[in-house]
């Protein structure tokens, strides 16, 4: 079973905080007004409309509107400019952003930051808080009335009534951004309209995304295993009970080698295999407006009996369910296991699976997982990072503060992005003999300040090391965006589900394992559906439905 973004961001969030969060529910919707929102939500707001830039690199392979990524081979030579002029005249910004790095280098000996404030024109305060902590702290932010002017937003952070908080602190930036106006902004109208449905809250534009790349992916595999297996190209597997039957030709328990490598709250591949089997993300959406919720579904009960079946012929790595996600890696970079689940960043880079692989045993072919068959609904849950909103205040201010984020916003090969991603040229990076930069000592230290989550273009394929990665990515993320699905209750609010997501997911998560485990038989899912209805399952259907009948049947 995978998650929706929005089902992985609030595990995270519980997961970090834990009773950290309890003094916020209190805070939010406090302040100068915004009564708590009691009823669903939905979808009534113009989105930004989609103006590519003119100026933009040319890539070597091209994106789409629908979200396929741009992919370049090497980085530009020649860069061009994509903010016209500083798009503040002197006085501070203040922004904050978790960061997943060591501390960088204060202002004062950091030469790409300098260099950024003097593009911007002005002060860029960035309060720059560990991945951990940052649950507490934007508890503590909120609580103290001290939010800063740009701040990320990640469900759920300890707000119970999101409507009533953005309403009583947020700035309301349809007037801003909806439909041509947010042409005001360049680098931010090159963002297409589908990353955008994920800033909305109760019918007005609240947020501004971080782009990624659409889809988290089907994991990867094993080409060069799947061929010694009889499976020269993944196009031959026309259906799962071949790729099935693959996975059984692959395993071979005294060479140490398993069809698939899970992880601990993996499921036992079942990311990959409810995918395959065309499982709705969260929800499907019948004509008429009804919701199906995709536990409900006879797809998933298929899912749950394939993915049983695999562990019951012994294709499944055993003990891999306990696996931490670095000791999956592993067994998989060793050539354990033909399969396994990760997301799509994981296949690029000096660090990627393809590299990596590659430097153990140069025969090593990691590919991309691809659709199998007919049925795949790939799911369109990394659609973006998080999404930042602006603090609350006059008309001029809040203009000062997108012109800020749209600088951030800056694509692939102008000068701002290479700036934000590099640094300054000659202190913080070379370019190698083919015009790609690298960074030096310094800029490794300099560069690891997060201004890629106060703002971001959509999010390149590119490789400096390996061309071949590029196409690989570049070829799966077009094919598995072609039978993408997404959550249709996005940018929807549901009260019961904001409330009853969490408890609801662990019990689904728990029996499940225990079906597929073998501790339960796979006619307890029947039960589960009951409980999940009963406990809040139908509550929740029946608010995104109310909201989906008043937008006319549409989500």
């Amino acid at each position: 079973m995978n998650l929706s973004r929005r089902g992985l961001l609030r595990l995270g969030a519980t997961a970090t905080a834990g009773a950290a969060l309890s003094p916020l529910l209190a805070a939010c919707g406090g302040g100068s007004g915004g009564a708590p929102a009691t009823k669903a939500q939905g979808l009534t707001v113009k989105l930004p409309t989609y103006v590519p830039l003119s100026a933009a690199a040319k890539p070597d392979l091209p994106g789409t509107a629908a979200g396929v990524p741009e992919g370049y081979f090497t980085y530009p030579k020649e860069l061009f400019k994509s903010v016209a002029k500083p798009p503040m005249s002197g006085g501070k910004v203040t922004m904050a952003s978790k960061t997943f790095l060591p501390p960088p280098p204060p202002r004062e000996q950091n030469a790409a930051w300098q260099e950024i404030e003097k593009r911007l024109g002005g002060t860029a305060d960035l309060l720059i808080v560990p991945e951990a902590d940052w649950p507490t702290k934007f508890n503590t932010m909120v609580a103290g009335g001290n939010l800063p002017d740009v701040f990320p937003y990640v469900q759920t952070q300890g707000v119970n009534n999101l409507p009533a908080f953005v309403a009583s602190q947020c700035a309301d930036l349809t007037p801003f951004l909806s439909g041509d106006a947010v042409k005001e902004y360049p680098n931010l109208a090159a963002v297409p309209e589908v990353f955008w449905k994920q800033g909305i809250v109760a019918g007005k534009l609240y947020g501004i995304p971080i782009p990624r790349n659409m889809a988290g992916g089907l994991g990867f595999y094993r080409a060069d295993l799947f061929a010694a297996a009889g499976v020269s190209d993944l196009a031959e597997i026309g259906d799962t009970d071949r790729l099935a039957e693959a996975l059984k030709a692959v395993t071979n328990p005294k060479e140490k080698r398993w069809g698939l490598v899970t992880a601990s709250g993996g499921l036992f591949g079942m990311s990959i295999f409810a995918q395959l089997f065309g499982v709705p993300l969260e929800w499907r959406l019948e004509p008429g407006g009804k919701l199906v919720a995709a536990i409900e579904t006879e797809e998933y009960r298929a899912a749950v009996e394939y993915t049983r079946r695999l562990r019951e012929a012994g294709v499944i790595y055993p003990g891999s369910e306990g696996f931490d996600s670095l000791k999956r890696k592993n067994e998989f970079n060793a050539g354990r296991a033909a399969m396994t689940y990760d997301g799509m960043p994981a296949f690029l880079g000096a660090a990627g699976y393809l590299q990596t692989q590659k430097k153990i045993d140069p025969k090593a072919d990691p590919r991309p997982m691809l659709p199998v068959g007919g049925k795949t609904a790939a799911y369109l849950n990394n659609i973006a990072f998080a999404t930042n909103f602006v603090r609350k205040a006059d008309e001029a201010k809040v203009k000062e503060v997108l012109r800020v984020v749209d600088f951030f916003a800056a694509p692939f090969g102008s000068e701002e992005y290479t700036l934000i991603q590099y640094g300054v040229a000659d202190t913080d990076y070379t370019r190698d003999d083919k015009g790609n930069p690298i960074l030096t000592e310094q800029g490794a230290k300099d560069t690891t300040v997060p201004w890629k989550y106060v703002g971001a273009p959509t999010q390149p394929v590119f490789d400096a090391t390996s061309s071949e990665a590029v196409k690989l990515v570049h070829d799966a993320f077009t094919k598995l965006i072609a039978v993408g699905v997404q959550d249709p209750t996005t940018g929807l609010f549901s009260p019961t589900d904001e409330n009853k997501y969490e408890s609801l997911y662990t019990m689904r998560t728990d029996r499940v394992t225990s079906i597929i485990a073998g501790r339960a038989p796979v006619s307890d899912l029947d039960q589960l559906v009951k409980d999940w209805r009963a406990q809040g399952g139908d509550k929740i259907r029946a608010e995104f439905e109310s909201v989906i009948q008043k937008n006319g049947g549409v989500g």
